[in-house]
């Protein structure tokens, strides 16, 4: 898994890319952490390049969004495949998360 941080002054843009499964989830919600702590305002995680999410990957997505909702400021999702977007039909996790179709949707909101 590879992940990519890009800030600008009001968001923090995480390019996740790869598989988050149980081997690398504790790293990518290390990092995620990282950000978090590093950033005040949105985050938003491009999912273009995630090929597959298992139930401890959702968790850390789970994790990040408390933490945002704590802090008063928003978690966003962007670009999630197909596959990945059944995923969170299926679990009810589309209505959890503030889920855009692009990039810029995401920032446009």
């Amino acid at each position: 898994m590879n992940i990519t941080v890009d800030k600008t002054e009001n968001h923090a843009i995480v390019k996740a890319e790869g598989r988050l499964d149980t081997i690398h989830a504790d790293n990518f919600e290390k990092q995620m952490l990282e950000v978090f702590e590093s950033t005040k305002g949105e985050i938003i995680l491009d999912c273009s390049g995630l090929e597959y999410i298992s139930s401890t990957g959702l968790r850390v997505f789970l994790i990040v969004q408390k933490k945002m909702g704590t802090a008063a400021r928003k978690f966003k999702i962007c670009n999630l495949q197909p596959v990945i977007k059944e995923i969170f039909e299926v679990s009810g996790f589309n209505m959890v998360f503030s889920i855009f179709p692009d990039l810029n949707s995401a920032l446009a909101s």
